[in-house]
């Protein structure tokens, strides 16, 4: 990232996360009931487990950057403390263990407490083996508590603040379930509107292919098992010319791309129509340019690339897709091996889990693409205030749009050069 920097701290099980958000020009309004919202909507959906619905109620504490309900241009600090850390306190103590509490420690592994218990029995799809290879752990406990989707908790905090500054230029960014565990919905049906679908147990567009999607993963419950999906982000009101063609690391869609499957359960992003493009003729994918209407918007009738073209956005919506894999901690696990010993194990450790995550993966993508698109906007237009960048961004939006267009003067051609040439010359008129 650019302008716009963000960094997140803590561990699943630990006294709290938090996200740390440089570059938010001064003068934005921003609360913490603002954040909550999106925290909120990343803990719901149908197929979440106890502690998504019941143990952890997200909110962010804003500690720095923000003064009487505005940004003051300073790095933003978030804490989101966790409700179940009272239950891991000596498991996860941050300070040495005494002799005491060393061996209170040891007890409880003694007396079957699977939390102090060291873990080694890997799991497979997680990063459990290639994290403790890595950093030389015998305990994956350390690995685990990091790499939890608990880390995404900061990411939609961190979002619900750029999302708060996108809204200032009227973008706006919103997903919704298409695919659950091989269901997917009908664009036909998809008549939902976006606040039914926000209501609804999976926040899907198609009422009938919800409840297929449901029926599923109560299918992979009953089995032990889990299912995956595909969630889709909708970025309207994306002005021309974010991202450039001239770097592979300025392309807008190589952000994006980027940015979504950073997300651990993401393993396939696509815009627009995506990998369907490749089972058509040219002539069928390209988003012909019919004309110009009178408030300077370029007219398409179809938008396949999805809102970009050479790494620019290029005025219509960014659609984004993501693959969200199946949940690899299982109700009943797999078999897998011992982490000391090397030794095959009847069963992978196990931790509580999900059945499906396809409504809350959405929303952290959201939360991704605010950042990014925050990070593209404010390295577009600058400002380190609000009322600064929104005057750019005006002025910019204004002279795309072919409004006010007069040109500066050309530049001067009679600059001497090398001591030959008499002077300055004019500039022309146009």
């Amino acid at each position: 990232m650019g302008r716009l920097r963000f960094l997140t701290a803590g561990e699943s099980h630990g006294p709290a996360l938090a996200a740390t958000l440089e570059g938010v020009p001064a003068g934005l309004p921003l609360t913490a009931e603002q954040i909550a919202l999106d925290l909120a909507r990343r803990q719901r959906g149908y197929g979440r487990g106890a502690r998504s619905t019941s143990i952890e109620q997200d909110r962010a504490e804003i500690l720095g950057g923000v003064r009487h309900g505005v940004t003051i241009g300073s790095p933003i600090l978030l804490l989101i403390r966790n409700r179940d850390w009272e239950n891991w306190t000596r498991v996860m103590q941050v300070e040495p263990l005494t002799d005491e509490q060393a061996a209170e420690l040891a007890g409880l592994v003694e007396a079957g407490d699977k939390r102090a218990a060291p873990i080694t029995r890997l799991r497979a799809g997680h990063a459990d083996l290639a994290g403790a290879s890595k950093y030389g752990f015998d305990d994956v406990r350390n690995i685990l508590e990091r790499a939890s989707a608990r880390e995404t908790a900061a990411r939609v905090a961190a979002g619900a603040v750029a999302r708060a500054l996108l809204a200032r230029l009227d973008i706006d960014v919103w997903s919704h379930t298409v695919e659950v565990g091989g269901v997917a919905t009908d664009v036909a049906r998809a008549t939902r509107t976006r606040e039914e679908a926000e209501a609804s147990p999976l926040r899907c567009l198609d009422a009938d292919a919800e409840t297929r999607m449901v029926a599923r993963i109560d299918e992979a419950r009953d089995a032990g098992d889990t299912v995956g999906g595909v969630f889709e982000v909708v970025a309207r009101g994306v002005p021309t010319g974010l991202g450039s063609h001239v770097h592979w690391d300025r392309r807008l869609d190589g952000a994006l791309a980027g940015a979504v499957t950073s997300i651990p359960i993401v393993k396939g992003v696509e815009f627009g129509l995506g990998f369907a493009q490749t089972r058509l003729f040219g002539s069928a994918v390209q988003d012909v340019i019919q004309r110009r209407d009178a408030e300077g918007a370029w007219l398409r009738g179809t938008n396949n690339a999805g809102g970009l073209e050479g790494g620019i956005s290029n005025g219509q919506p960014i659609v984004i897709r993501g693959a969200v894999k199946p949940i690899s901690t299982l109700p009943r696990p797999l078999p897998s091996a011992d982490l000391i010993t090397g030794e095959p194990v009847a069963k992978a450790h196990y931790e509580r889990s999900d059945i499906s995550v396809v409504p809350a993966t959405g929303v952290v993508a959201e939360a991704m693409v605010c950042l990014t698109l925050a990070d593209f906007v404010l390295d577009k237009f600058g400002g380190d205030s609000l009322v600064e960048l929104l005057d750019n961004a005006t002025r910019y939006r204004a002279r795309a749009a072919g409004r006010n267009l007069a040109r500066p003067a050309a530049p001067s051609s009679g600059v001497r050069a090398g001591g030959s040439g008499s002077g300055a010359a004019p500039a022309e008129s146009e």
